[in-house]
């Protein structure tokens, strides 16, 4: 049953890192902070994520 909460987990954390990379190319940062940002996002989901958030370029509206 454990493994059922660990998949839901997973499943969030996808959606939220596909959402903080819509975001990083939508924003008007430059084109290699995006690549920046989204290697970061990428290649640390978690830790990756949690730095966006708190610093990371927001979509421009």
């Amino acid at each position: 049953m454990s493994n059922n909460y660990v998949g839901f987990g997973g499943f969030i954390l996808l959606v939220l890192n596909i959402w903080a990379i819509v975001s990083i190319f939508g924003s008007a940062a430059s084109t290699g902070r995006k690549v920046l940002w989204t290697l970061l996002v990428l290649i640390l989901p978690l830790v990756g994520f949690i730095i966006w958030l708190l610093a990371g370029p927001r979509a421009s509206r």
